[in-house]
């Protein structure tokens, strides 16, 4: 089982080298291709909507977007280009048929949209999508992890804000025995089994007991995976706390963790321990629903 490709993509946020930054760590395990995707906005869109404008006006506001669009290109594929130099990685054209299959790849390519429409579209045809933490304040980025989660339901590293250079050489596994941790769990597999080291997170109550994380470890042990438990004490009204601070303290430097949530009216809707883990989480989180 292996990740060979990853889709990653990037705009003009300031979130691009986070967002690449994981990609390559976790391409750098399997030998993946990554295909870095800049999305920027359609002129078309940016004419406001409902006002009456004449043509010539029209016409300038879409050259004016065009150029901006061409300018943002320009400036992002330097910088792009400027990292992958730094770190000694080959790049290849967007859609080559040949490429390396026992080493490190990346492309560029550029999209016009909205970046959750691409992830719709390019999505399907990927390992794993790599996507920037969402600003809760502004839900930027909200609509990109629910193209990933729940549209194409890939499998998906949220990147934290500081930019990761390595990461999934002890990864912990949120367990509470339900349905979208074993899930979680299934897709992650590539990534439990390259792991150095692997813990089991888990607060014991009625839903998860000692024999219940005794036989996932069993599970895990088929597959090749040996971990151990790590359980963890919580409250009623706060689990994604110690779930973090117990991350931390073992030295993880990723957590899979199922995505409990739903996507209702196209927002994503997510569960409470979810939302807090994906606010305060300083590590990458690998997440399936």
């Amino acid at each position: 089982m292996a990740i060979k490709s990853i889709i990653a993509p990037v705009r003009g946020d300031g979130k691009g080298e986070s967002v690449l930054g994981l990609a390559l760590a976790i391409g750098r395990i399997f030998n993946s291709h990554v295909d870095v995707v800049h999305v920027h906005a359609k002129p078309e869109d940016m004419i406001p909507y409902g006002v009456p404008l004449t043509a010539a006006f029209r016409e300038t506001i879409l050259g004016a977007a065009e150029n901006l669009a061409h300018q943002e290109e320009d400036r992002l594929r330097k910088l792009f280009d400027a990292y992958c130099a730094a770190r000694q990685i080959g790049t290849i054209p967007y859609n080559s048929e040949s490429f390396p299959l026992d080493a490190l790849s990346v492309s560029w390519e550029e999209e016009a949209g909205k970046q959750a429409d691409v992830i719709r579209r390019a999505g399907r045809f990927c390992d794993i999508i790599v996507v920037p933490r969402p600003e809760g304040e502004s839900d930027l980025g909200f609509n990109t992890l629910n193209a990933a989660l729940f549209d194409v339901r890939k499998l998906t590293a949220i990147a934290p804000p500081e930019p990761v250079e390595q990461t999934g050489q002890h990864v912990a596994i949120a367990w509470n025995g339900s349905p979208e941790a074993a899930h979680a769990v299934d897709r992650a597999l590539p990534l439990l089994t390259a792991a150095g080291e692997v813990t089991v997170l888990c607060a014991p109550d009625d839903n998860v007991q000692d024999a219940e994380t005794a036989k996932f470890q069993r599970y895990l042990r088929l597959h090749g995976v040996e971990s151990l438990s790590r359980p963890f004490k919580v409250s009623r009204h706060n689990i994604g706390a110690p779930l973090l601070e117990t991350a931390a303290k073992h030295g993880a430097d990723m957590i899979v963790m199922g995505a409990f949530g739903s996507m209702k009216r196209r927002e994503l809707v997510l569960g409470g321990v979810t939302e807090y883990v994906l606010e305060h989480t300083e590590i990458p989180l690998v997440m399936a629903h």
